[in-house]
């Protein structure tokens, strides 16, 4: 008994561990994974990136790697290549063709489409630039004292030919004096006005002078309604002139007589009686230069139209009418009675 009480007692004390296999080795064998499959993404987006030939002559090195880095041979790499037998160029396609070498890709352009759109695209900001023009001189015109009551004088439009400003007569406000072309005070006026605002437009300018169909016809029958038209047209240039424009602008400046009225319904009409100014645009422009006559266009979009669908005052323009220049008026001593009342 005395042995058993001296005997020791031992206590065994078990230490859990939490987890077992489940512990920080599988972090270990994910990063594994992970760089396995980022070198895998990453053969697969080399192998895509590469051209078709690179990947042959890769392909035929590894095959003879040996064989033609000794002795060589065509289609299969060449001195320029990094290693030597090592595929093809980089920079070349097939055989030994470098990329810069290789056959420009050709393109049909259509020069007369190109052409067209350009003349079009033209027209058009031309055609802007000229209602830009026809509302600062409305503008213009009511702002300015001289301008605004003889506003119902002035009338602005587009025509095929461009902007158009029309000096018209009325019943009791002629602009010229009774039978010639000696121009009212304040016509003048109103035409060195118009000559300032004018200038500052590239466009080239034509004047064409019209009278009523009252008959004018002197004793010698020398002078009549188209003598007298273009010399108001040129007394008009003139004073335009003295306004500031310069004289270079002006192209053109007939005298239609009563060819093209106004007022088609009453002939004897004082609105028939007027100074057409005209802004042109290019093709119009360029057919005075050339002498070519007037182009027909649409006054909205700019673009050509058929002669025979004209109509208004380009439709009677396009007649055979010869402009004639001026001759001056009878001498200070001409008889009165050979002049009509008024015109």
């Amino acid at each position: 008994m005395a042995n058993e009480e001296k005997r020791p007692i031992v206590i065994k004390r078990i230490k859990k561990v939490m987890g077992g296999a489940h512990g920080g080795a599988w972090k270990i064998a994910y990063a594994d994974f992970v760089t396995a499959m980022m070198a895998f993404f990453l053969l697969m987006w080399l192998l895509g990136s590469t051209a078709k030939g690179d990947l042959n002559g890769i392909s035929e090195y590894f095959k003879t790697p040996l064989k033609v880095a000794l002795m060589g041979g065509s289609g299969s790499g060449d001195s320029s290549s990094i290693v030597k037998g090592g595929g093809k160029d980089l920079t070349r396609t097939e055989g030994e063709v470098k990329s810069g070498e290789l056959p420009q890709e050709k393109r049909i352009i259509n020069i007369k489409a190109t052409q067209e759109e350009f003349r079009r695209l033209e027209r058009k900001k031309e055609l802007e630039k000229l209602k830009e023009l026809k509302a600062n001189i409305e503008k213009a015109i009511e702002t300015d004292i001289k301008l605004k009551k003889f506003k119902n004088q002035i009338l602005l439009d587009i025509t095929s030919e461009g902007m158009r400003i029309q000096i018209v007569d009325e019943k009791n406000r002629p602009m010229f004096q009774s039978g010639s072309a000696e121009l009212e005070p304040y016509t003048k006026d109103i035409l060195r006005e118009i000559g300032k605002m004018l200038n500052d437009m590239p466009n080239k300018i034509s004047l064409s002078g019209h009278t009523d169909a009252q008959p004018y016809v002197t004793a010698d029958r020398h002078y009549s309604n188209w003598e007298l038209s273009a010399d108001r047209a040129n007394a008009s240039r003139r004073e335009m002139i003295g306004g500031g424009l310069a004289e270079g602008k002006i192209v053109r400046v007939v005298g239609l007589s009563s060819a093209v009225l106004f007022d088609k319904a009453q002939p004897l009409n004082p609105v028939n009686r007027r100074i057409s100014i005209i802004v042109m645009n290019k093709q119009a422009e360029e057919a005075a230069l050339h002498d070519g006559g007037s182009l027909d266009i649409d006054a909205e979009t700019g673009e050509p139209i058929d002669r025979d669908a004209a109509s208004g005052v380009a439709a009677s323009a396009s007649a055979p009418l010869a402009a004639v220049t001026g001759q001056g008026l009878p001498g200070a001593g001409a008889n009165s009675n050979d002049l009509p009342a008024a015109h």
